[in-house]
């Protein structure tokens, strides 16, 4: 199963993931939590710079500073099959900083947020601490595949 991902590259970055990893990343997360896993879905993954992230989760969210993992599901219109997931915002300079902060792996990082988002384009969330157990539990299992360690041990 390989989900078809529209990378878009909005700053200039480097030590930038190859596609091949970031394929690997969506595919690991969406087999984990696909009640149909036979279906192959799309998806965008945007890398952008902290002035888009900030307008963006300025304007969808309220919170007028720039973050590392925005993900906004795509709500298919009532009687229309498509397999769109949504859209991926990763902010390149809060996940580069947020590394360097955290002692993680700066691949390892890139991965978790992946798959941190593609978990909330297929409806987890962790508003409640019940909700954040259950997604960070699926986070660890899907780590643990691509050889991650536990990213929340080192908070």
């Amino acid at each position: 199963m390989a989900h078809v991902i529209d990378l878009q590259i909005a700053c200039s970055a480097t030590q930038l993931p190859s596609e091949a990893q970031f394929q690997l990343w969506v595919d690991t997360a969406l087999a984990e939590v696909s009640t149909t896993p036979q279906q192959d879905f799309e998806l965008t993954i945007r890398l952008v710079n902290s002035e888009e992230s900030q307008q963006l989760n300025a304007q969808y969210r309220g919170k007028d500073k720039p973050t590392n993992v925005l993900s906004f599901p795509f709500e298919v219109p009532e009687g229309i099959e498509l397999n769109l997931l949504g859209d991926l915002i990763i902010c390149i300079d809060v996940m580069k900083q947020e590394a360097l902060q955290q002692n993680k792996a700066l691949f390892d990082h890139w991965a978790h947020l992946v798959i941190h988002g593609c978990l909330h384009l297929v409806g987890f969330d962790h508003i409640s601490d019940n909700e954040a157990e259950e997604m960070e539990a699926i986070e660890i299992t899907i780590l643990e595949k691509l050889g991650v360690s536990n990213p929340y041990l080192a908070l």
